[in-house]
């Protein structure tokens, strides 16, 4: 392995020596905790039981292998020395489609923007705001059966509240407009999604990281662990769990919308209007369930945020977990394939973005006098690039 290829090639011998020796200890300590949950599987198993909360999906009505579509973002800030570059994405890739399907979603399946933005400390919660945007806009808008969401189903809601709060102290200019034009289209689109209304399709969150315990809590299992963790280790291939109501939190739901008033007279007259629609979204959250399925053998449990409706619907549970279980059939890819190729597609935009800037800076120095110095360092990152 060359220098360039080793992980600790620029870390002093002695700190890598005792962080070695720390990391055994790590080892040991978590050995021990899994070791509890394994001693308890059966135990657990029978509360799940005991408590009819664990089912099989061969219990559930047979369907058609549905179609799916999974939806992910990412947002970027280069912090140069003059500006930040900043920029965001959202892309939808189709999932396997079965052999006689032929509806056509139709392209671009994607939305971008990026734009220079003077320096603040706040610009990281507008530009993800508008990521948000992006991400759900796009996802009302496939034809197919099944639409995954990468993450919570709330995070949406959460992040357009922290980008609204801070655009009345953030300076006004084209970021801010972009945030607060694209609200009503994304306050609709997250309606259609979280009311999910629709006998023929599904919205489902599939969040990757999770600390929730609504299962966990409620019997007693160890809290340094979360549900889909120690449900990993209990569920069979082809087993869920019996969707239960979604942990809410202590304060209660909400957006203030009352800053998209002051940035945007035309939206002011609306907000009646869309705290209408504001209040019908905060009551299909609290009606949100979940639920966990381990699809395969090579599959750890996933956490999916589902409508209440799916709880008396078996037919559309069965869509669900059939186009999770048909999405999830290569050793390897521990998630639904069409939000997989999601992720790894849009998350390249980081590395992406360093040429997106080489290219502005080609175009400002053809446009520009014979000294190119104030465009080197200005257009530079502010950190040393090696």
């Amino acid at each position: 392995m060359s220098i360039e290829e080793s992980p600790f090639s620029l870390l002093p011998e002695a700190l890598v020596e005792e962080m070695l020796k720390k990391s055994q200890q790590v080892g040991r300590v978590l050995l021990n905790n899994i070791n509890e949950v394994s001693k308890k599987k059966d135990e657990y198993r029978d509360q799940l039981i005991a408590k009819n909360l664990l089912l099989n999906i061969s219990e559930l009505p047979h369907v058609p292998a549905p179609t799916t579509v999974g939806i992910d973002g990412a947002h970027v800030v280069e912090r140069l020395l003059a500006t930040d570059l900043v920029s965001c994405a959202a892309v939808g890739i189709e999932g396997l489609t079965p052999p006689s399907e032929n509806r056509y979603w139709e392209k671009p399946n994607h939305k971008v923007y990026i734009h220079p933005q003077p320096h603040h400390p706040d610009t990281s919660f507008i530009i993800r705001g508008i990521m948000w945007e992006l991400e759900i806009t796009l996802a009302a808008t496939p034809p197919h059966d099944v639409i995954f969401i990468d993450g919570s189903i709330t995070n949406p809601f959460l992040n357009l509240n922290a980008a609204i709060n801070r655009i009345t102290k953030f300076p006004s200019g084209e970021l801010v407009n972009e945030l607060v034009s694209r609200f009503p289209i994304f306050l609709e689109s997250y309606h259609t999604m979280i009311t999910n209304s629709r006998t023929d399709k599904i919205w489902a969150g599939v969040p990757k990281y999770t600390s929730k315990r609504e299962i966990g809590f409620d019997l007693s299992w160890p809290s340094a662990y979360d549900d889909r963790s120690i449900l990993t280790s209990i569920l069979r291939p082809g087993e869920f769990t019996n969707p239960v109501p979604y942990d809410q939190p202590l304060d209660p739901w909400h957006i203030n919308m009352k800053p998209l008033g002051v940035v945007d007279s035309k939206i002011k007259g609306k907000l009646p209007d869309f705290e209408k629609i504001l209040n019908e979204i905060i009551l299909k959250i609290k009606d949100l369930h979940v639920c966990y399925f381990r699809p395969h053998p090579y599959t750890p449990a996933l956490r999916i945020e589902v409508p209440k409706s799916l709880t008396t619907n078996k037919y559309l549970l069965s869509m669900l977990l059939s186009a999770i279980s048909f999405q999830c059939g290569t050793p390897g890819i521990i998630e639904p394939y069409p939000l997989f190729i999601a992720d790894r597609m849009v998350k390249s935009i980081s590395t992406a973005v360093p040429a997106f800037r080489q290219t502005a800076t080609m175009e400002m120095a053809q446009g520009s006098g014979d000294d190119l110095s104030d465009i080197f360092f200005n257009m530079h990152s502010y950190r040393t690039e090696l």
